[in-house]
């Protein structure tokens, strides 16, 4: 990714260049680990727990067709299984495998160290105000919790 000192950059594009940089950051671990980036953010957001089938589309900006496409190809991998609802018999839920809980334990948690290098040029202070303020970005649009709080161990503001 090549630098340019002094140059200026107004949000949009300040957001957009972010976006790409964390996206190849996490295309390149995923890939690492033998995993598709949607199917990295996939287990990722099933840490939480399982979800149903709508909610996973929510979260993850996927319709019907796709998302049963990523399901069945990490299913087939034995990462996620479907399980019945159980509060809707017609429904099912994804959940991680034990296979799949270990893997994606070990894909955040080495995901986690190369995002956060990202910022290592900053001072503390300038990482906590880029953290305050994306943070606000987040929570102004709704975004869906796919990707957890790292640990206090692996994080640092």
């Amino acid at each position: 990714m090549g630098k340019t000192s002094g140059e200026a950059m107004g949000v949009v594009t300040a957001l957009v260049r972010s976006a790409f940089l964390v996206n190849a950051v996490y295309a390149e671990s995923s890939r690492e680990y033998g995993l598709t980036p949607q199917q990295g953010q996939l287990l990722c957001v099933l840490m939480a727990q399982p979800y149903g089938m709508g909610e996973l589309g929510a979260m993850l900006g996927l319709a019907k067709s796709s998302l049963t496409g990523l399901v069945d190809r990490t299913a087939q991998r034995g990462l996620v299984q479907r399980q019945a609802d159980p509060e809707d018999a017609r429904a099912v839920r994804v959940a991680l495998t034990a296979e799949g809980r270990d893997l994606v334990d070990e894909f955040y948690a080495e995901t986690c160290r190369r995002v956060e290098r990202l910022p290592a040029g900053l001072s503390d202070t300038d990482r906590g105000a880029l953290a305050d303020l994306l943070g606000k970005v987040v929570l102004e649009n709704e975004v869906p919790v796919v990707f957890l709080e790292p640990a206090p161990a692996t994080h640092q503001r």
